[in-house]
């Protein structure tokens, strides 16, 4: 951990590399001495980052803060920087992170069954069956990249067999996949924001031509375990079909959305666990007992300790209002900083301390109010489960780069590592025997 701000060192620096590496000490000085504070982001965009726990949670459920850049105070070129790259070029603006109501209340209902804690438990063989499969690939090497070859895959496979994309096009979906991981700076500007853009226009090219050849075949009824595209183009709410390009936005974001969660889930998850032996150990010997409760609450405790998303998706204020003190004028972009209000130390006892039993754990990892993630179960699941099989099928793994060379993603909302190198004794056996 890298030494806390003092008062009279005035607000520290965000946003550099150094901050990516380790933003808490940052953050706990926001919290102290601005804890809603105007800032310029790299864009050239001005928001206020709100980071104490009570606030953030007010503000996630303040209905007068909009997902709808349209009520942004910009100048409209400087819209474009306050999204995803590309989307609103690609007709792809019509989706549950960028509406309110009653429009979102419609568009979340119409997906919301895909994710019902049934469904996911339902998902949850093939789940295993990807993970077994993944670690297939590296198990006898003794060595590997666990975001490239584990964390990135799984949800991407995953999210591809809900949404119902054919298996032989998956890894095209997995390479613009990962052009958007490598190039996303949302919130950064500059020209990299152009690979993620040509990787939205082609998932939108593909998506268009996919849900044209469903709804041709579309039998008369839903089959059981029908897949989500499907059950968009046929979802109708109170008479009203779901438009072609909501149904193309809907399942363009939960791709984006719901697989760079999941990769930094399993990601920070796994890179806290080897770099806390005691709870790693402790986790291990729960599982080899066949006891999983400590593995639930692990996983909420990883969750709130080094989460996904540092911040929540954009918020604008279409009135005049007071969040921690402050006035905010109407147009202005609201960030709320999940990462400092889950280590806020009003609300949770010793946050800088991993407690994989923490108890009383409502972290805001997946948000809160009406835009709470709508695909944490899945997220969850997918954590659980690779967690669980990546320690005991290679109990003895271990980081293979020192902490300090490790790099972060520089990116805005998201927080994850480039590369995760581990190394551990080589499976024997074990994952020939299984594809045989």
């Amino acid at each position: 951990m890298t030494e806390q701000y003092r008062p009279d060192d005035g607000a520290p620096a965000l946003f550099g590399w150094e901050f990516a590496s380790d933003p808490y000490p940052a953050y706990a000085w926001l919290r102290q001495h601005a804890p809603v504070h105007r800032t310029r982001l790299p864009s050239g965009v001005e928001a206020w980052l709100v980071t104490r726990y009570a606030d953030a949670r007010q503000a996630l459920a303040d209905q007068r803060l909009s997902k709808n850049p349209a009520h942004h105070d910009e100048p409209a070129h400087a819209k474009g920087k306050t999204g995803i790259p590309g989307e609103r070029k690609a007709e792809l603006m019509t989706h549950l992170l960028n509406i309110d109501p009653p429009d979102h209340t419609r568009l979340r209902r119409l997906v919301s069954k895909a994710f019902t804690p049934r469904r996911v438990a339902e998902f949850a063989p093939r789940v295993q069956e990807l993970t077994d499969r993944l670690i297939d690939g590296f198990a006898a090497r003794g060595s590997a990249d666990l975001i490239h070859e584990f964390a990135f895959p799984l949800p991407i496979y995953a999210i591809c067999d809900l949404l119902g994309v054919p298996r032989e096009d998956q890894d095209d979906f997995r390479d613009w996949a990962g052009m958007m991981l490598r190039h996303t700076k949302a919130g950064h500007g500059g020209g990299r924001r152009g690979g993620v853009a040509r990787s939205v226009k082609m998932m939108r090219g593909y998506l268009a031509e996919l849900i044209h050849r469903k709804r041709q075949a579309l039998p008369a009824e839903p089959r059981p375990g029908e897949d989500l595209i499907s059950g968009l183009i046929r979802a109708f709410d109170h008479g009203e079909h779901l438009t072609e390009n909501e149904a193309a936005a809907m399942a363009f974001i939960l791709l984006f959305a719901g697989f760079e969660t999941t990769v930094n889930l399993i990601g920070n998850g796994t890179y806290a666990l080897l770099t806390h032996p005691e709870q790693r150990h402790r986790l291990q010997d729960s599982l080899a007992r066949g006891e999983h409760g400590l593995l639930a609450t692990g996983v909420e405790e990883l969750l709130r300790y080094d989460g996904p998303v540092e911040l929540a998706t954009w918020r604008f204020a279409t009135e005049p209002l007071t969040i921690g003190g402050q006035r905010i004028a109407p147009g202005d972009p609201v960030l709320v900083v999940l990462a400092a209000a889950d280590r806020d130390p009003e609300r949770f006892a010793d946050p800088d301390v991993l407690d994989l039993a923490r108890r009383d754990n409502q972290h805001l990892g997946y948000g809160h109010g009406i835009h709470y993630c709508l695909g944490a179960p899945l997220a969850r699941l997918e954590g659980r489960t690779a967690l669980a099989t990546l320690l005991s099928r290679l109990p003895d793994l271990r980081l293979g780069a020192d902490p300090a060379d490790l790099r972060w993603r520089g990116g805005l909302i998201m927080r994850g590592l480039r590369t995760l190198p581990v190394e551990f004794t080589p499976e024997a056996g074990k994952a020939a025997e299984r594809q045989t």
